[in-house]
């Protein structure tokens, strides 16, 4: 029974191999909802020219709950974030400089990791939508980054903070991001 799919229906895993993914350091997330739909608003160019996400209830509660997650994780510290019609970028660092132990990234129950972070976030905006009869999905994973150096850092930031400018060509910027 162990081999009967012979590892060929699991799905390839996003993470960068042998990473303690709680470990001390800086990570680029983007969370996408169900099919890319655009439930958190739409992109409006105001008359000087700059775009902004005109924001939908639950675009609201995303937000808000984006900025409680150090209250549920006092590790965590966030950084640069922003939300978008059917995506959410944003910078967290794991503040954990005494942290010794090694424990590289596994499939399975875990805890005060990246995953646990986002699971914890994607779940509270969920709740939220079930309890007020709002339609919203999560796409099941998502997509992140270590942040190596402090010029990649900086290109994350301008990255996010531009994206409402570059909405209309978003899905190749997108793509092209995570290529590494």
């Amino acid at each position: 029974m162990e081999d009967k799919y012979k590892e060929r229906y699991l799905i390839p895993s996003t993470r960068l191999k042998g990473w303690d993914y709680g470990s001390h350091a800086l990570y680029f997330v983007t969370i996408c909802t169900k099919d890319r739909i655009q439930y958190f608003g739409e992109i409006e160019t105001d008359f000087a020219g700059l775009a902004s996400l005109q924001k939908t209830v639950i675009a609201n509660v995303a937000y808000c709950n984006w900025l409680k997650i150090p209250e549920y994780h006092p590790y965590v510290e966030l950084d640069e974030f922003i939300i978008m019609p059917d995506h959410i970028h944003g910078i967290l660092f794991i503040n954990k400089p005494d942290k010794i132990t090694w424990e590289v990234n596994k499939a399975g129950g875990q805890s005060k990791n990246l995953a646990s972070i986002i699971r914890g976030y994607k779940s509270s905006v969920t709740q939220y939508a079930k309890i007020n009869n709002i339609d919203f999905l999560w796409q099941p994973r998502y997509y992140d980054r270590v942040i190596r150096d402090q010029n990649e850092y900086l290109n994350i930031r301008e990255y996010i903070y531009d994206n409402p400018n570059r909405w209309e060509n978003h899905n190749r910027n997108f793509e092209n991001l995570y290529k590494s």
